[in-house]
């Protein structure tokens, strides 16, 4: 599995705006030269991202973007769900296969007909992606944000 190079300039960019020191909005023109990519690619991505509400943008002169709502309230999965989209990571496409068919029919010793319980591989994916769903639920843009500064601490403190 991968994620497109939009998410990962999607998260770069949301971290880039929850930085302290950035609590003002950010230019397009100067957010992409601090990601080192092109405007007219990050306008896009920062336009879906203004869309579902996770920045807004500030008109005028001065204008550029913000965070619309704190740090700690905005996950990987609500950034990756928005540029990559909401469907499912798998799904079974072999269905009118006999393989497939053995997979979903487990036979009960004491009954006569089968009991229907799903594809078996299908399980195991929906399974590894309910897992992946909650990891990238539990990081926030304020969990790279307090990682960030505990390095940089920590590097501080070493000189």
């Amino acid at each position: 599995m991968q994620f497109s190079k939009s998410t990962d300039y999607a998260l770069h960019a949301l971290v880039h705006l929850g930085h302290s020191e950035r609590r003002h909005n950010v230019g397009i023109k100067q957010l992409s030269g601090a990601l080192g990519v092109s405007e007219s690619y990050l306008s896009k991505i920062m336009s879906k991202l203004r869309q579902d509400g996770i920045v807004r943008a500030v008109p005028g002169v001065n204008g550029g973007y913000e965070l619309a709502r704190p740090a700690e309230q905005i996950s990987f999965l609500d950034i990756i769900e928005v540029i990559e989209g909401r469907q499912r990571m798998f799904e079974c496409s072999n269905s009118s296969s006999q393989q497939h068919l053995l997979l979903t029919e487990a036979e009960i010793a004491e009954q006569e007909s089968p009991k229907r319980e799903g594809c078996l591989i299908e399980k195991v994916m929906d399974g590894a992606e309910q897992h992946l769903r909650q990891y990238l639920k539990g990081h926030t843009i304020q969990t790279i944000l307090d990682e960030s500064r505990k390095r940089c601490t920590h590097d501080t403190n070493k000189k």
